[in-house]
């Protein structure tokens, strides 16, 4: 008994050999023509995005768009391969892409957030809110410098030197403000001066710091209104027009230049303190 079954064993193992040896070469085949078709495929894939790119130069397409449709079309055509070089190892094509739609369902459902970040770059590049190298501010609080536009988030670069990443989401439902698209940006700060000066001399003052300011338009017309009675000082405001370029130098110089020729009038701007007096009975 202990003989026939020794036997039926040693048969199998010998079937399942001669199968081996006979099916090795389909095998190896596959494998090998699978190895060839991922490696033309990637080649293709790089070959195309380099004509795609060159295309989008050529037609002056929007950085932005540029750089989402070149990773679209480079998910799309891997995902393509990846099925073409499944179908090469044997796996009947049909069921595979069945069981990548359910799991695409299945993921899609579980990753609803990711849609929510693909569909808000698809609405910033539609209606161009912003662009690449524009300023910007959100409402979450982050503003920064647009560096890249990609499929589920920006990239900004802070002030601060500071690289930020902003889910598309997110920022499509922001409040936007946008300090390049009008190509100028106009500076908006106070100056407090004492309640004894004479405010029509300072406004004299500050207008001609404006004037002597290299950057500054005169179109639209400077100016420097009385906006408040604050607890220390009277606040004026000084309003000036440049280029995006040129704002912060701008900006700098003003500050610096209207401070040394209120001090050089001798109008006093006050700090916040508090008097005290004491009443003895």
């Amino acid at each position: 008994m202990q003989v026939e079954q020794l036997e039926n064993v040693e048969g199998k193992i010998e079937k399942f050999i001669d199968s081996a040896i006979a099916y090795a070469p389909i095998l190896i085949s596959s494998i090998l023509s699978a190895a060839l078709v991922l490696f033309l495929g990637l080649w293709l894939i790089r070959m195309v995005r380099r004509l795609v790119d060159k295309i989008f130069i050529k037609r002056e397409v929007d950085p932005s768009i540029r750089t989402f449709l070149g990773n679209l079309i480079n998910w799309i055509l891997k995902v393509m391969l990846f099925i073409v070089v499944v179908s090469q190892l044997g796996v009947q094509t049909s069921t595979f892409i069945a069981v990548i739609g359910a799991a695409g369902l299945a993921i899609g459902l579980s990753l609803q957030g990711s849609l929510s970040n693909f569909a808000g770059g698809v609405l910033i590049l539609l209606f161009k809110p912003f662009r690449v190298g524009d300023y910007i501010s959100s409402s979450s609080g982050v503003d920064g410098t647009v560096r890249v536009i990609d499929i589920f988030n920006t990239r900004l670069v802070t002030p601060q030197n500071q690289l930020v990443i902003i889910p598309n989401g997110e920022l499509s439902n922001s409040n936007i403000t946008n300090f390049t698209e009008l190509g100028t940006r106009r500076t908006w700060f106070d100056i407090g001066v004492s309640y004894d000066a004479d405010l029509r001399l300072a406004k004299s003052i500050l207008l001609e710091c404006i004037r002597k300011n290299e950057y500054a338009f005169n179109d639209p017309a400077p100016d420097v209104v009385v906006t408040s009675l604050g607890d220390s000082a009277i606040n004026l405001s000084v309003r000036v027009t440049t280029s995006n370029e040129h704002f912060w130098a701008m900006q700098e110089q003003l500050i610096i230049s209207c401070k040394e020729a209120l001090d050089s009038a001798g109008i006093e701007i006050p700090f916040p303190q508090t008097d005290i007096h004491i009443k003895r009975k």
